[in-house]
């Protein structure tokens, strides 16, 4: 069993260490033919909820400059690819709640509780969760994965680009609290790469 937050629906206890603003740095490593992508950037990480059983998330980055740092001790910043989202534990819609689009519920809501989650563990003690991430550039991503603990690992199970977007076919991603920081690492498989290593960042709570 977990202890369950008062102010959080009971969908959401798994994953409610994730709650709140992380910030820190990671590196860009990713090599595309005669190319390579490399460098430090800032990265700002936002999971927030708003009563539903889902995470709203958010998350920005900025690749830092190799000159050297301003007068005023900064480095120049190039925004890069934001994201905004959706993360929840993967279980079956019923009458009792809205959707699909605007259409209310045809039942009368039932509040879960903690046991009714507990239900829901997989055979491997964990959790099966579902990340909706839309970014910036016209990709949007589906992820399908687990979380245990601590840890969440996730991997594309469908990718959508527009007519504009660059070549993008799939990921994963790895998130982990570790010494009270998290920890992330982003593989990914585009611009006709097959799935590599492409970034990773370690992120503390901002205050």
């Amino acid at each position: 069993m977990f202890d369950l937050p008062t102010d959080l629906p009971a969908d959401l206890a798994p994953l409610s260490w994730l709650i709140g603003v992380w910030e820190g740095t990671g590196v860009i490593d990713y090599e595309v033919d005669d190319h390579r992508f490399a460098g430090e950037f800032v990265h700002r990480v936002s999971f927030s909820h708003d009563g539903g059983t889902y995470l709203n998330y958010a998350a920005s980055a900025w690749l830092l400059d190799d000159s050297p740092a301003s007068d005023e001790g900064e480095r120049a910043r190039t925004p890069l690819v934001s994201e905004m989202g959706y993360w929840r534990l993967s279980r079956t819609a019923t009458d009792a709640e809205a959707g699909p689009g605007l259409l209310p519920p045809l039942g009368v809501p039932i509040a879960r509780t903690a046991d009714d989650v507990e239900q829901l563990r997989n055979d491997k003690g964990g959790f099966d969760i579902e990340a909706s991430i839309v970014h910036s550039d016209g990709v949007s991503e589906l992820y399908l994965g687990q979380i245990r603990g601590p840890r969440i690992d996730l991997a594309t199970d469908a990718v959508v680009r527009t007519a504009g977007a660059k070549v993008y076919a799939a990921a994963t991603r790895m998130y982990g609290l570790v010494d009270g920081h998290l920890l992330w690492a982003w593989d990914i498989a585009a611009l006709g790469r097959e799935l590599a290593s492409h970034a990773s960042a370690r992120l503390a709570k901002a205050d």
